[in-house]
């Protein structure tokens, strides 16, 4: 291992036990639609994430779940600044990104890095796989001289399980799971702190989801890395998490540790999700009690009044369509919205 990598080890390691290093404080990303173009239209508002708040501790994984549309992606992308947030709070390592200028975001961007759902579509196919991973260290001005930055990149490769002669190759001709591997290549040559990993696995075959997953929890050991795991797939979040948020509607439902959601779920709707999981055994798949929900997802354009989840809600009662439900501790460290709990 270089002495790069050691050092960032060290500094991981060296960080007080239990600090948050990244706080996400009432968070609102709204999309302003129609109102122009060729087509017109009425002018409409998309309420992507609305007053999500959550906390991550510097060598922790929080899973953040949920059916596609809720915003996961959208979260992830405010936390590292692809998207501005309409209001609320980032703050990372005691910092609010959405104060900062262009200029001071770029630093901080260093060590924040993302690994993208899809790796056709996140690597330049006109770039070798070398390039891809040299082209961030260059820019920052990480590893100056080019012998040594691509000695870095084959110590990269390596840290990722691909062969170093892989440097030379495109990415047309490495596999979905070789391409994910380079990706995740490129976010370490930042020396991160936190990684965003948005839905990293969901484009690749079962068997090799398990061995990005266990690469990822490798690497976690190995640099005390921070990570941010969006996924809709809940056995993939119960492997990885250690604290596990579920967002419905742009909303947060329930955060609590691992164990605690997936043996005692308190909201309807991760009750709900969890229910929806295929057991292997078929024995106890015919015989557990199945929670349906009636109804669509309602659109984020004109979202429920009160408790977003109401319409849907099997113990929902005339109170919830007019309450918004604040994320209160049900039990210690158990988190949940819902004025039924």
């Amino acid at each position: 291992m270089s002495a790069v990598l050691e050092r960032a080890r060290a500094d991981a390691q060296s960080a007080q036990a239990g600090e948050v290093i990244l706080e996400v404080r009432n968070l609102v990303k709204h999309f302003h639609i129609g109102g122009g173009g060729l087509l017109g239209g009425q002018p409409a508002v998309v309420k992507a994430v609305d007053d999500v708040s959550f906390s991550i501790r510097r060598g922790e994984t929080l899973g953040l779940v949920g059916e596609s549309g809720c915003g996961k992606t959208t979260t992830g992308r405010c936390i590292l600044m692809l998207d501005r947030p309409t209001s609320g709070q980032v703050i990372f390592e005691g910092r609010d990104l959405t104060t900062l200028a262009p200029a001071e975001l770029r630093a901080v961007r260093r060590k924040i890095q993302v690994i993208f759902q899809d790796p056709y579509s996140s690597l330049n196919p006109r770039m070798t796989v070398g390039q891809i991973i040299a082209e961030p260290i260059a820019v920052h001005g990480i590893v100056r001289e080019r012998k040594a930055r691509n000695e870095r990149v084959q110590e990269l490769l390596s840290a990722a399980g691909l062969l170093p002669a892989m440097a030379d190759r495109y990415p047309h001709e490495l596999s979905g799971g070789q391409r994910q591997r380079v990706g995740i290549a490129r976010a370490l040559a930042m020396e991160p702190a936190l990684i965003v990993c948005d839905e990293p696995v969901s484009a690749l075959d079962v068997s090799i989801q398990a061995q990005i997953i266990n690469l990822l929890e490798s690497l976690q050991n190995r640099f005390g890395l921070t990570y941010l795991f969006v996924a809709h797939d809940l056995s993939v979040v119960r492997h990885i998490s250690d604290r596990v948020a579920v967002m419905y509607l742009g909303k947060i439902a329930e955060i609590t540790d691992r164990a605690s959601l997936y043996a005692e779920p308190l909201h309807p709707y991760t009750k709900a999700l969890l229910s929806a999981v295929p057991i292997p055994d078929p024995v106890v798949e015919a015989a557990r009690e199945r929670m349906v929900l009636k109804g669509e997802v309602p659109s984020p354009l004109n979202p429920p009044s009160g408790c977003v989840f109401h319409p849907r809600c099997p113990i929902a009662i005339e109170e919830c369509e007019r309450a918004v439900p604040a994320v209160k501790e049900v039990r210690p460290g158990h988190y949940a919205a819902c004025i039924r709990l």
